[in-house]
């Protein structure tokens, strides 16, 4: 396993594959780098593939502390410096996508050459200007039901969640997998970077981002309705789309074929 030190002296994990044009890939909220790691390996076979975990995620240090959006966008740029990496393309998934959109609004294009988003709304709750936020935490009141089930009954939570990344009914023995994983981020952290997720709103920054950008949708995915990952592709500079009809949020799982070549051809075109 390695580990690095962030500025604020947080261990945190990271794993490397492969050779060539560097990708990192980013997760979402509560989820891990391991559930990346059979999308890696085949990516792995055609550039140099970097994977993390947030802190308080999976294998890295469980610190109660500095969860918000932008703090691990701090993070992802103390990776970057510490493996002294150029020319990255950087793929983030649900919230990773936002924690990449807050990387290239405090540092810009540092070290970065190519954007892919995978599956995240511009603006989590809903208003009388947006309808298209996150199914189950879309306003104040359901993020406090969100949080009394994490506190509550966390393998529940966890288990709830694993479900409904997926558009066809998952086994038993990935449910377990997921859930395994989520569990790993302690229940204090994924409600304070939740909370700070949720109140952010990323309308007005896509506008300017300037990188070649890739967006991933996933047309029956739960978590979001697709239009408002589709705005994201429409509203990046010439931005590609791609839509994914027959899957569910967690889009390199159950189409990790097509999700596969999609990146691979990204990251080396």
């Amino acid at each position: 396993m390695s580990y690095f030190k962030t500025n604020d002296g947080v261990s945190l994990y990271y794993s490397v594959r492969g050779e060539g044009r560097p990708l990192l890939m980013v997760q979402g909220w509560t989820f891990t780098a391991r559930l990346w790691e059979k999308n890696a390996e085949e990516i792995a076979k055609h550039c140099k593939v970097i994977c993390m975990d947030h802190r308080g995620h999976g294998e890295s240090e469980k610190v109660m502390y500095s969860h918000s959006i932008a703090r691990y966008a701090m993070d992802v740029k103390n990776l970057l410096d510490e493996l002294e990496l150029e020319n990255v393309t950087v793929l983030g998934s649900s919230m990773g996508a936002a924690v990449l959109w807050s990387y290239l609004q405090l540092f810009g294009n540092h070290r970065v050459s190519g954007l892919i988003c995978v599956d995240q709304s511009p603006c989590q709750y809903n208003g009388p200007d947006w309808k298209w936020g996150q199914s189950s935490c879309y306003d104040v009141e359901s993020f406090i039901r969100t949080c009394d089930q994490i506190l509550y009954d966390p393998r529940g939570a966890a288990e709830k969640m694993a479900r409904g990344v997926f558009y066809e009914a998952p086994g038993p023995e990935q449910i377990k997998e997921i859930a395994d994983e989520i569990c790993k981020c302690p229940g204090e952290v994924r409600i304070k970077i939740m909370r700070d997720h949720t109140n952010l709103d990323w309308r007005d920054f896509l506008p300017h981002i300037t990188l070649q950008t890739l967006v991933m949708v996933a047309e029956k995915g739960t978590v979001f309705p697709w239009q408002g990952c589709a705005w994201v592709g429409e509203h990046i500079p010439g931005a590609e789309t791609v839509f994914f009809e027959k899957s569910g949020h967690m889009i390199y799982r159950e189409d990790a074929e097509k999700f596969n070549r999609m990146v691979t051809e990204f990251v080396c075109r």
